[in-house]
């Protein structure tokens, strides 16, 4: 299936081969739904979202995945490295590192804006110093480089069916949507890393606190508080949902299943955590494996509408009539056949 993704999208350099199959990798091994939504868009546009996927994934490795011997020195050392080879790479549009070399030549076949990549990597540096947010207003600073810019990353690789400027408000909120629908799955393991995204004075009207969250982390016991400040943090999260809403409809036709896809599952996990109690403290809530083979399901039979749709609009060419002699038409002006 690689190489026929490969094949589609003109990707024809052996060594740019093994680094987009090398990005479709992370994605299938981190990012089940991400890669589950990812089946459903045309195998042409597959290895532009892989090697976005890998990047990002690899940049988050650096400042999330490292042992716990490693210091935030040598982190930040690695982010030096890598935003060096970053700009290398869509400086130059190749680069050693395989992830960074998929990465530029995505940017170049998308015409990509390299300001959010370099974005990106800013807020992956404030990762590695800020470890709470006073107010949303502050946390959606943060998400403006690790998760708006995505979905305006994401955009011309997908397509539009209006101007893209008008489209770009609806996939960056998106992007949000789905970062805040992680750090609500993932307060517990966030508070493992030091670092809490729920904001401050959101906790704070709940009575909540950093120290109360370590309490419910460590000893597994539920708080009313804790459980009332997630339940807004998910209603704040279901509104981005909402500001995101009206942009599938202005994605290109073959790429909104896809996407509609995506947006279902992520929306999802908001549900799981509700069911669970507002229990992901103490650990992670997951979409039941049914619930996403049904949406993955639904996904599937969009993209057979919309290629049937496709073909329904393709025109059918206008047979010639023969020609007024006894003699069989030359190939010139043989009927021409309808293309399939």
């Amino acid at each position: 299936m690689t190489d026929r993704e490969l094949d589609a999208a003109g990707v024809t350099d052996p060594e740019l081969r093994q680094a987009y199959t090398h990005c479709r990798r992370l994605n299938a091994r981190h990012g089940k739904t991400y890669f589950l939504a990812t089946r459903l868009l045309p195998v042409d546009r597959r290895p532009a979202v892989h090697a976005l996927y890998g990047f990002a994934r690899w940049a988050d490795d650096i400042v999330d995945a490292l042992d716990a011997t490693t210091t935030t020195a040598e982190r930040a050392h690695r982010l030096t490295l890598l935003q060096h080879e970053l700009e290398r790479g869509l400086r130059t549009g190749d680069s050693d590192e395989p992830v960074v070399r998929a990465l530029a030549d995505t940017a170049r076949r998308h015409d990509i804006d390299h300001r959010h990549f370099a974005d990106f990597m800013t807020a992956m540096r404030a990762d590695l110093d800020i470890t709470d947010y006073a107010t949303y207003a502050d946390l959606r600073t943060y998400t403006y480089g690790s998760a708006e810019v995505i979905g305006l990353q994401m955009l011309p690789v997908l397509g539009t069916v209006v101007p893209r400027e008008e489209a770009a408000p609806h996939a960056a909120a998106l992007g949000v949507a789905f970062q805040l629908t992680n750090f609500l799955r993932d307060v517990g393991e966030d508070l493992d890393r030091g670092r809490v995204y729920l904001p401050a004075d959101l906790l704070a009207a709940h009575g909540v606190d950093r120290r109360l969250l370590r309490w419910s982390r460590d000893t597994g016991r539920p708080d009313r508080r804790i459980t009332a400040a997630l339940r807004e943090f998910e209603r704040l999260t279901r509104g981005v949902y909402g500001e995101a809403a009206p942009g599938l409809a202005m994605l290109d036709r073959s790429s909104r299943p896809c996407i509609r896809t995506a947006f279902v599952l992520y929306g999802g996990i908001l549900d799981a955590v509700a069911a669970d109690g507002y229990r992901s403290v103490r650990h992670r809530a997951v979409v039941p494996r049914r619930r996403r083979a049904v949406v993955a399901l639904d996904g599937l039979v969009r993209v057979g509408a919309a290629r049937l749709r496709h073909r329904a609009a393709v025109p059918r060419a206008t047979a010639l009539p023969p020609p007024a002699t006894d003699t069989p038409p030359s190939p010139r002006t043989r009927p021409a056949r309808r293309i399939a």
